[in-house]
């Protein structure tokens, strides 16, 4: 990986391309991100950038992350995100990554944490098929069928069963990029992506293109 930004998720929208094609496409908000710590394989044992987006006032932050920023003479930010690349030699503390970084055509993918949903059935929360709509099943027909064996007697782990269903980060693979907008920090990726609008993403060069 040799680049990465962070952004906010906007919406989703459509652009059409010279062949009148209609893409649909999520817009976000990337960057600027500012440089808050640089890691080396000499002194960390590895390659990293750490990753300040969005300025924040001091009074929100606690004391070490206060003395963080001031080490690194950098504004205080609210979101820090660290990104392990091939080679970060031509980045300094300090200097900041907009959207430009990218190209439309790049591959990239996209983590962001996905809309909570709750405590939801075995139906929603698995896709699992429900029971007989008939007189002789029932009287619930929207739940799990059989959930084991009679030996041994109890239920084996991960089976799937009702429960907290979204909240959780989920990395999209392989999207790419239709445009930049240099001017507003925007770019517009074919699909949609995980979280809900005002979201943030991690949005870095695909690992698996």
């Amino acid at each position: 990986m040799k680049k990465a930004i962070i952004g906010k998720k906007l919406g989703m929208t459509q652009i059409f391309d010279e062949k009148g094609n209609v893409i649909p496409v999520t817009v976000i908000e990337a960057g600027p991100c500012v440089v808050a710590q640089k890691k080396t394989v000499e002194k960390d044992g590895y390659d990293a950038l750490q990753l300040g987006y969005m300025d924040v006032k001091e009074k929100h932050l606690n004391k070490p992350e206060i003395g963080h920023f001031a080490a690194a003479g950098v504004a205080a930010k609210k979101h820090l995100k660290e990104f392990r690349l091939d080679d970060c030699s031509a980045y300094n503390v300090g200097d900041t990554i907009s959207v430009d970084t990218f190209a439309a055509g790049d591959k990239v993918d996209v983590t962001g944490i996905t809309k909570g949903r709750g405590y939801t059935g075995a139906i929603k929360r698995w896709n699992l098929h429900k029971l007989r709509m008939t007189h002789g099943v029932g009287p619930v027909h929207r739940q799990s069928g059989s959930m084991g064996v009679i030996d041994p007697a109890r239920i084996f782990k991960n089976k799937k069963m009702a429960g907290q269903y979204g909240n959780e980060q989920v990395t999209i693979l392989n999207l790419k990029v239709v445009k930049i907008d240099t001017e507003n920090n925007l770019i517009a990726i074919k699909g949609a992506i995980p979280g809900a609008k005002d979201g943030i993403v991690f949005v870095r060069e695909s690992i698996k293109a």
